[in-house]
């Protein structure tokens, strides 16, 4: 099924997008939802007693309701619109680290994972006079899972993990690393901005304590994005950031908080981001997350079989394609991944290059930076054969 037509820009533009794993194309549902909103029922939620601000506080909430099936998620309560996938983890990450964290305690994290859920826990380690730990990783970028539990140690207070590492496309091994947590009464949060848009996620299934995602990263809105806590620590942690609404009584000397989640959102929200976001969802749905995850990996497989077929690439990460999703990391020796990246662009081929906000990961590999080429389920076998026609236009630049 050719999904391009979905999607206005991919649809007039002959681009090869293959730059997913930064931001998603916006399907046109996604578009008029957003656009319905603001022609015809725009008003502030939560507050008039009118019906305009009445008909957009039950979009708003629908909306969360929209994602609360989408993640499996047992309350709506637990259900907190943030900003993206980086404003979530520095939410949790305040709150939680000033509810659990002493000085001397241990934030266990990932190398490899996107600096949004490395700097959040450094600075509040730093606040508080905490330590960070780091997981053990293989010489392919992988979390070594023999010796997860030999880091987690009685002072290790919280687990930050990501579900799909945005610079490999690896995917950790979360569930054996939340089973080994729990053993510890160890909280663990997942930082899913790259699985969420791929995977069919429950959250309770999965048994994280805390999920953050962006729906910019799943053909949603920029600056619309999600953390999922379980109750039972949202209900202990204090708010991150005061204002309007996040509030149920003020008085000279302090306040009492509003119940879940209004607590956690404070200000007037990013309304009609939300309600994009319940449309990209409702529009995956309709196609099916199944299918997007066999569309994508079909398309995901080719680009790696046509990359390896490329004597002068060098493709990082595991050559175990089970342990892959999506996103290819490469280098070609003698050009840097910008120039690479300029010459693709000149091809009209869109891909992403940088240290790709995973510099511990550049590290691992010893490179400062990388070529990425990430595909979603709307691209095609001409993407990938364009990727291509560019990569051998560089080999012939740089030989």
């Amino acid at each position: 099924m050719n999904y391009k037509q979905d999607f206005p820009l991919l649809a007039k533009n002959p681009v090869a997008y293959l730059d997913n794993a930064a931001s998603t194309q916006k399907p046109k549902v996604v578009i008029d939802a957003i656009s319905n909103f603001y022609e015809t029922k725009y008003a502030n939620v939560h507050r008039g007693l009118y019906q305009l601000s009445e008909q957009a506080t039950q979009a708003y909430e629908d909306a969360r309701e929209e994602v609360r099936t989408f993640i499996g998620a047992e309350k709506q309560e637990e259900i907190i619109f943030t900003s993206g996938t980086t404003a979530s983890i520095n939410l949790v990450a305040n709150s939680l680290g000033d509810l659990l964290l002493k000085v001397g305690d241990v934030i266990l994290l990932n190398p490899t994972d996107h600096h949004s859920n490395i700097i959040p826990w450094q600075l509040v380690a730093k606040r508080i006079g905490a330590e960070i730990q780091w997981f053990d990783i293989t010489a392919d970028a992988e979390i070594d899972l023999e010796t997860v539990g030999e880091k987690i140690t009685p002072e290790v207070k919280i687990i930050a993990v990501g579900h799909i590492a945005n610079g490999s496309g690896i995917i950790n091994p979360i569930a054996e690393i939340i089973e080994h947590a729990h053993k510890h009464d160890i909280p663990v949060v997942v930082d899913a901005a790259q699985s969420v848009p791929h995977l069919a996620i429950d959250v309770q299934k999965l048994d994280c304590d805390f999920l953050a995602f962006s729906g910019h990263k799943l053909c949603g809105p920029t600056g619309s994005g999600v953390l999922y806590g379980k109750e039972k620590w949202l209900e202990r942690m204090e708010p991150w950031q005061g204002g309007g609404e996040m509030m149920s009584e003020v008085s000279r000397t302090g306040a009492t908080w509003a119940e879940l989640p209004a607590k956690f959102e404070a200000g007037t929200p990013n309304i009609a981001g939300a309600i994009g976001l319940a449309a990209a969802m409702k529009y995956l749905n309709g196609i099916g997350m199944d299918v997007i995850h066999d569309a994508t990996n079909e398309i995901y497989k080719y680009l790696m079989i046509e990359l390896q077929n490329l004597d002068y690439i060098t493709v990082l990460g595991t050559s175990d394609m089970s342990k892959r999703n999506s996103i290819a990391s490469f280098k070609i020796a003698g050009a840097h991944p910008h120039d690479i990246a300029q010459i693709l662009d000149d091809n009209q081929v869109a891909v992403r290059a940088g240290h790709h906000c995973a510099q511990l990961l550049m590290e691992c590999w010893n490179v400062v930076a990388t070529t990425r080429a990430s595909v979603y389920f709307y691209n095609d076998k001409n993407d990938v054969d364009l990727l291509i026609a560019g990569l051998q236009e560089v080999n012939k630049i740089f030989k």
